[in-house]
């Protein structure tokens, strides 16, 4: 009986080798069975042990999270606390559609028109963008105290209940940008750090918008049509900025109430024409000014010299017919773009001191392309101060 079982199954080729074929495929099988078990051992560990791949989050221009945010985050979460953690959530407990990892919740590019419901208590990043939600309702972010980043970009919310983020206590980033707002959302979190809030219907900012945020660090509001007298009084006080962008609105001069701890000032894409000499005197903190593409044809001489920090500075696509005044006496300033205005001529002392050693940095940017300004009429040493040559940019003017 065992040997036709054996002939059937093609382990036989003759009576005598009977007990040696057996011998062999025992063999084969029990190697076959340990290659098996190997693999079954194996494969929780070659299975994926990254977070879900979220194509595209947080990646919309300048919003995006510091990496150090997230490592930290993980690392706090590695090392454990003496407060009990609440338990992972389940899939059941991830909003329909969305993707839940890591105390990361994405619920971008669904067509929402409302904030889901049962998303999980832990949650750090909430990520809502690219939806259709109008309006964001009292109880939305209830629960959700763990909070630290929140998406909302492009979206059409134009209404949001004053007590919308008072459950956020925890909450560090905020990006509302492409939406419908006119104005700035009432009681944002004290623990507030980053807010853009760019590309609304922004017209004004009431006196004490920012009221109590005294973490905020980083405010973009760019591409809001907003005049300088959109700005009440006391708009920005009590804050302590290193960064604002007011680009793209419809500013006409420099505003002057802004807060006197920035570091970095963008007014880009405005309709500034002229900087006057108090302009700046508050903003003595700043390294990087940006005017860049307004209408400026003046820059009132003595206006610079409060920058006494300054490194960068941003006056391209402007219609200066000269180089701004003042430059020489600027010890650390480094790059100045100054392309596409109307700059005839350029002196031998326009950016270089005189005297030796009264410049703490050499230059590293000029750029002058763009202007009717003849380089071969530019005297050497106008550039004594330069680190390189390949640092100043001429080009060709074209009419």
């Amino acid at each position: 009986m065992l040997r036709s079982v054996f002939r059937t199954a093609g382990l036989l080729s003759s009576d005598c080798g009977l007990l040696i074929d057996f011998k062999r495929w025992l063999k084969m099988s029990l190697h076959s069975s340990f290659l098996l078990l190997l693999c079954a051992s194996l494969l929780p560990h070659l299975m994926p042990a990254l977070p879900f791949e979220q194509r595209g989050f947080w990646d919309f221009a300048l919003d995006s999270f510091d990496s150090s945010d997230i490592t930290m985050m993980m690392r706090d979460e590695e090392e454990g606390s003496a407060v009990e953690e609440t338990p992972a959530p389940g899939p059941s407990m991830c909003p329909f559609g969305c993707h839940c990892r890591l105390k990361v919740v994405q619920c971008s590019d669904l067509g929402l028109s409302e904030v889901p419901k049962n998303i999980p208590p832990d949650t750090k990043f909430l990520d809502l963008q690219n939806n259709r939600i109008r309006e964001l309702k009292e109880d939305d972010f209830k629960g959700l105290t763990h909070l630290y980043g929140l998406s909302l970009r492009n979206n059409q919310i134009s209404k949001v209940h004053p007590r919308t983020f008072v459950p956020l206590k925890q909450m560090q980033k905020l990006y509302f940008s492409k939406n419908l707002l006119t104005t700035i959302p009432k009681n944002l979190p004290a623990s507030l750090v980053e807010l853009r809030i760019h590309e609304n219907r922004i017209k004004k900012v009431e006196a004490g918008a920012f009221s109590g945020l005294i973490h905020m660090n980083c405010i973009e509001m760019g591409a809001n049509p907003i005049h300088n007298s959109g700005f009440e009084p006391g708009a920005f006080k009590g804050l302590k900025l290193n960064y604002l962008r007011i680009s793209e609105a419809k500013l006409t001069g420099v505003p002057k109430d802004l807060p006197e701890s920035l570091t970095e000032l963008h007014l880009d894409h405005n309709q500034i024409q002229a900087v006057e000499l108090e302009d700046l005197k508050r903003y003595k903190n700043l390294y990087r000014l940006g005017l860049g593409s307004n209408h400026i044809r003046n820059i009132e001489k003595g206006s610079l010299s409060f920058l006494t920090l300054l490194r960068e500075l941003h006056l391209d696509n402007n219609r200066l017919n000269r180089v701004p005044r003042g430059l020489p006496d600027m010890k650390y300033l480094q790059v100045v773009y100054l392309h596409t205005n109307h700059i005839d001529q350029v002196g031998v002392d326009d950016f270089c001191p005189r005297g030796f050693g009264m410049k703490r940095t050499f230059y590293n940017g000029i750029s002058l392309f763009g202007n009717p300004v003849n380089y071969w009429e530019v005297q050497p040493a106008t550039f004594r101060c330069v680190s390189d040559r390949l640092a100043i940019q001429f080009g060709n003017y074209k009419k």
